[in-house]
């Protein structure tokens, strides 16, 4: 644990909050701002909107795309991935017997989204495998192999939720590019996790959560979007900014929370006190702890126990065979730990194998994954 930063969130100190990849959590001076914004709306909600509210986002819009290494115009304040997904695929012409390509890493809401546009236009849905471990030119040459004539669109995790693994995106970008295929970057976790993560890569859209790993408010994202694409970028709803077009018509949506876009700034000021690599190195370092000592009370040998790649401050372990088969399973089993040993976590199932995931945040310490592998091992024998 970082000295110190235990004091900045609200978690309840009885459980081992060990499941910050799923939600994030806010710091108390990212809530305090928020809520001196709430207070401001309610006390005029008219003087808020109609002043200078867009020069507002701009500003946080400005301060969040400089801490990713992007431009300031490339980049529009969304909600979450989920949504951004979803405005990329209502932006581009999609048509009965256009492929879209994802891989078996890919997070399930971004599958279901893709798999809608299959059911209502005909869209084909291709899933390129890429295994545990692959390195980077594995990764590319597994996705590349599965491009066509007919593909409109890769979508790849820059880090995937369910097995934490790292993907390489710009190498994947620039294979894409060589064909003429834009590329989707789910980069979910990316924005707090890895260093400017924008700096460097080319894409056509990139869409990373602020809420995850940067301490924003819940609800704050940014879509970065490619020059040649901003002028087709279509809003899930025209509202009345429309015709300013990008990236206001993304942003002004009818009576949306902007309080948490506006507060979202002040969560930076964690690593300006901490040092951004110091608290990134200690995540990463921690995690990669958290994995070995619960694959040792599980009796894993070290090659069972995937490394995700550099900088990820999440790791997967490995169930035994036959626990929490299916979704049903998952829950119980989750909710479970969460009881009888007071640690949040989350499972997930990857090729029919059961992975119990584990984060690492400031405010975690080893005795959180002692905690967990002291009791796992007794109650998975009891679950099974």
């Amino acid at each position: 644990m970082i000295p110190g930063a235990r004091e900045l969130f609200v978690l309840d100190p009885s459980v081992a909050h060990l499941n910050h990849g799923s939600f994030g959590a806010v710091p108390t001076v990212v809530r305090d701002a928020r809520r001196r914004l709430l207070d401001e709306f309610d006390s005029n909600p008219m003087l808020m909107i109609t002043g200078d509210l867009r020069e507002r986002e701009a500003a946080s819009r400005a301060a969040l795309a400089h801490f990713l290494g992007a431009e300031e115009e490339s980049c529009a304040l969304i909600g979450n991935v989920t949504l951004g997904a979803s405005i990329v695929l209502n932006s581009i012409d999609l048509r009965e017997g256009d492929e879209i390509v994802i891989t078996d890493h890919s997070y399930n809401a971004v599958t279901l989204a893709v798999q809608d546009l299959h059911r209502r236009r005909g869209v084909r849905v291709i899933v390129a495998p890429v295994e545990l471990g692959s390195s980077d030119a594995q990764t590319v040459d597994a996705i590349m192999a599965h491009v066509g004539e007919r593909t409109r669109l890769v979508i790849v995790d820059e880090i995937s939720s369910a097995t934490a693994q790292r993907h390489p995106v710009a190498a994947i970008a620039d294979a894409l590019r060589a064909r003429g295929v834009p590329l989707l970057v789910d980069a979910a976790h990316a924005p707090g996790m890895l260093p400017k993560p924008l700096a460097d890569i080319e894409v056509d859209f990139w869409m990373g959560n602020l809420h995850k790993w940067a301490f924003a408010p819940t609800g704050t994202a940014l879509l970065q979007v490619s020059p040649r694409w901003r002028d087709r970028m279509a809003p899930l709803a025209v509202s009345h900014a429309h015709p300013a077009g990008f990236p206001t018509h993304l942003e002004q949506q009818g009576t949306r929370d902007f309080t948490v876009w506006l507060a979202a700034p002040v969560g930076l000021s964690v690593f300006d006190r901490f040092g951004e690599r110091t608290v990134q190195r200690h995540n990463e370092e921690l995690a990669a702890y958290g994995q070995r000592v619960i694959g040792q009370a599980l009796g894993l040998l070290p090659q069972q126990l995937p490394d995700p790649g550099p900088g990820v401050s999440m790791r997967i372990i490995p169930l035994p065979e036959g626990l929490a088969v299916d979704q049903e399973g998952i829950i119980a089993l989750r909710q479970r730990i969460a009881d009888e040993l007071r640690c949040e976590v989350t499972l997930n199932l990857f090729r029919g194998q059961t992975y119990l995931r584990v984060s690492a945040q400031i405010y975690n310490s080893e005795a959180d994954y002692d905690r967990l592998a002291d009791g796992l091992p007794a109650l998975l024998r009891a679950a099974a």
